[in-house]
């Protein structure tokens, strides 16, 4: 949850693509993926990756901060990446003392482009999550198509994420105060377990409530099934415009550089 606040407080700073439509962000951040995910030239990514940073920076966002965001999420896909050398086809270039693994020469090559994809997708996906609110981001997809009910509701649950989050640091700090720890090994594991079923019963408790006061809430202000979610910027201006038109033609000369050479 630390992480959550973190990022919430990054994407409601003053910077240029914050600025930005959540629309043009959510779209551009797409094709560089989808791009990404295609293009099998090494160089193509690393200019993509140089350009995904340079809109991090625009973002007023820390390297600190972007590096470990990348760095936490780059190792699941990492792990695939590296294995790739000893099990794709191709010229053996190196092989254990025991005979057991051999690593191939376009084992290598694809473990490394398939490294490259995945830090480029996680590098526009931290820029996307940085650049823009939550709240921003699930309107936006609702203008982009995203069905009603499903933005409200995505909408809903990150508004009162943080909320039950605080409910739940109540509860256990009340535990805590009674020297209630789930870990300890003074008390019996069958005590332990009969409590954290009870806290989470209470959770269950304090969301039905929570639900049923948010709903009444919002009927009598007037919510109807066709009630749209508050964006705080509705039309795109010369900005947008020209920031999707930036990501667009890069797109196009590296696709068009990429045919050339080839």
């Amino acid at each position: 949850m630390h992480g959550l606040f973190e990022i919430d407080q990054e994407a409601n700073k003053d910077s240029f693509m914050n600025n930005l439509d959540g629309r043009i962000k959510l779209i551009s951040s797409i094709l560089i993926i989808i791009y990404a995910v295609s293009s099998t030239d090494l160089l193509i990514l690393v200019i993509i990756e140089i350009y995904l940073l340079l809109l991090i920076s625009l973002s007023n966002v820390s390297a600190k901060y972007a590096i470990k965001r990348i760095a936490l999420i780059i190792p699941f896909g990492g792990f695939v990446a590296l294995i790739q050398p000893f099990f794709q086809p191709g010229n053996v270039i190196w092989t254990d003392p025991f005979g057991i693994l051999q690593m191939t020469d376009y084992g290598l090559y694809f473990g490394t482009l398939l490294l490259f994809r995945v830090t480029v997708c996680v590098t526009s996906i931290v820029f996307l999550s940085s650049s823009t609110s939550m709240q921003d981001l699930v309107a936006s997809a609702q203008k982009l198509g995203v069905p009603h009910q499903l933005a409200m509701l995505l909408n809903l649950t990150v508004r009162y994420l943080f909320f039950f989050y605080d409910q739940l640091m109540n509860i256990l700090n009340a535990q805590s105060t009674r020297c209630f720890h789930i870990f300890n090994r003074k008390t019996t594991y069958q005590w332990r377990i009969k409590k954290v079923g009870e806290t989470i019963t209470m959770m269950f408790l304090r969301t039905f409530e929570q639900g049923e006061k948010v709903y009444l809430s919002m009927m009598s202000r007037g919510y109807t099934g066709n009630t749209r979610i508050y964006r705080a910027k509705e039309r795109l201006d010369k900005r947008d415009f020209a920031f999707m038109g930036t990501t667009i033609s890069m797109i196009l000369i590296l696709q068009m550089l990429n045919i050339m050479v080839l």
